[in-house]
C-alpha cells in the first residue's frame, strides 16, 4: 500500500499492492500505522456502503459540521465513480480548491478524505458502490452540504451516460451556495 499525497493537504490518494497467484488475490485495504506516518486520521469508527443502480447518480457535496468533522477512506467496490474532495477549511492554502479521480471495483486506488472536506461522486456506470471508512459517525444535526455545482468550485464533472441524466436525491439539490 503506498499514500500519495496531493495538492490538497491531507487529501491521498491510497494505492492498493494486490498479491495474486493462480488463486487470485489479497490485498490489504487499509493500514492504521502507516496511514498515522503520513499524518492521516487512522481512525475507524463507522464504515458506510453506498449502493447506486444508476449511471449519472450524484451523491454529494457532504461533510459534517465540528466537533463531528469526519474524515473518510473512499473505494469503489462494484462498477466506477468520479469522486471528488473539495477544500472547505478557511485557513487552508487551498480553499475551495477541489480534487476529481476515477476509482474503479478493478483498480487499486482509494481515496482519503480528511475532516474539512466535503466529499462527493457521480457514477459512471450502473450498479456501482462505494465503501466508506469514517473517522467519526454520522450525526444527523451536523450534517452539512454544498451545491455539487456551485461556481464557487467549478468542479468539472463528467457528463451523464449518452441519453442519461444526473440523479440526485431532493436535498442534494437543494444545498446552498458555499460562501467562502
Amino acid at each position: 500500500m503506498i499514500v500519495h499525497a496531493t495538492e490538497l493537504p491531507g487529501v491521498a490518494v491510497v494505492e492498493l499492492e494486490p498479491n495474486g497467484d493462480e488463486r487470485g488475490s489479497f490485498t490489504r485495504t487499509f493500514d492504521a500505522e502507516l496511514f498515522a506516518a503520513h499524518g492521516l486520521d487512522a481512525r475507524v469508527v463507522q464504515c458506510n456502503s453506498s449502493f447506486n443502480a444508476r449511471a449519472g447518480t450524484l451523491r454529494g457535496l457532504h461533510c459534517q459540521a465540528a466537533p463531528y468533522a469526519e474524515g473518510k477512506l473512499v473505494r469503489c467496490t462494484r462498477g466506477r465513480v468520479f469522486d471528488v474532495a473539495v477544500d472547505l477549511r478557511r485557513d487552508s492554502p487551498t480553499h475551495c480548491r477541489w480534487l476529481g479521480l476515477e476509482l474503479d471495483a478493478v483498480g487499486v486506488r482509494s481515496l482519503f478524505v480528511p475532516a474539512g472536506c466535503a466529499h462527493g461522486f457521480q457514477t459512471l456506470v450502473d450498479e456501482s458502490e462505494v465503501s466508506y471508512q469514517m473517522t467519526c459517525a454520522y450525526v444527523p444535526e451536523a450534517s452539512l452540504g454544498v451545491r455539487w455545482d456551485d461556481p464557487a468550485f467549478a468542479i468539472r464533472w463528467p457528463e451523464p451516460p449518452q441519453g442519461g441524466e444526473r440523479i440526485l436525491s431532493p436535498r442534494d439539490r437543494a444545498f446552498p451556495d458555499y460562501l467562502p
